[in-house]
């Protein structure tokens, strides 16, 4: 199929799996050449480390149709999840369309998706994002996150190290980790609530819950 052919419609978003790691490669030299265009840093990934995303059903991956009847399914975009501190944190990462994909809104339906997953999967979890991407910033407040300072961020050290394979490391670390070229977006999810439930509310209903779980498992 012509590239001119192709539709928004034709475009598969999936949470990736093993069976995608043939496109990997594929997708950090995309990464690459995506930010030597803008002229932007960006951490650097390790085919590993995306394969093993995919494993671990923390990766969304956009494909086309074929290029020619019978052939593979082309790589459109991608993006990634992480959890830090414990899981009280999520970071949707790495987000990137192909530029032969461009224009048939593939960003925002890969966003979609991996915040959808990242809710899932971790519902109490404040989803955090580190762009300097002006359409990203765009998405991500359509989605409910608001601009936060770097200590409104997650304290762990792992996360922190993934910076170390941009080209603004050196920023990074002059300010002591207070600010950089990125702008930092946080999802929480409590604030997405009309009214705060006290946690002393949320203690009684815990051992209410406990109590019916209980009583539950003596009558079976």
């Amino acid at each position: 199929m012509d590239n001119k052919d192709i539709t928004a419609e034709s475009i598969q978003i999936l949470v990736a799996d093993e069976s995608h790691e043939r496109y990997v490669d594929t997708i950090l030299h995309t990464i690459e050449e995506a930010a030597k265009v803008r002229g932007t840093g960006i951490a650097k990934r390790t085919h590993e480390y995306l394969a093993n995303k995919m494993f671990e059903a923390k990766a969304v991956i956009a494909l086309a149709p074929p290029a020619e009847p019978g052939g593979d399914m082309r790589f459109a975009g991608f993006s990634y999840i992480e959890t830090w501190g414990n899981k009280q944190y999520v970071t949707t990462s790495g987000l990137i369309v192909h530029p032969d994909f461009r224009g048939l809104g593939i960003a925002k339906r890969i966003k979609d998706m991996t915040f959808s997953l990242a809710r899932t999967r971790w519902p109490h979890a404040k989803i955090f994002s580190l762009t300097s991407g002006k359409a990203v910033m765009k998405m991500n407040t359509q989605l409910g996150y608001q601009p936060v300072t770097f200590d409104d961020l997650t304290d762990d050290e792992a996360f922190w190290k993934g910076c170390e394979g941009c080209v603004n490391i050196n920023v990074l670390r002059e300010r002591n980790r207070k600010f950089c070229i990125c702008t930092a977006m946080l999802f929480d999810p409590e604030e997405h609530l009309p009214a705060k439930i006290p946690q002393n509310v949320l203690d009684r209903i815990n051992r209410l819950e406990g109590r019916i779980t209980n009583s539950q498992e003596l009558r079976d």
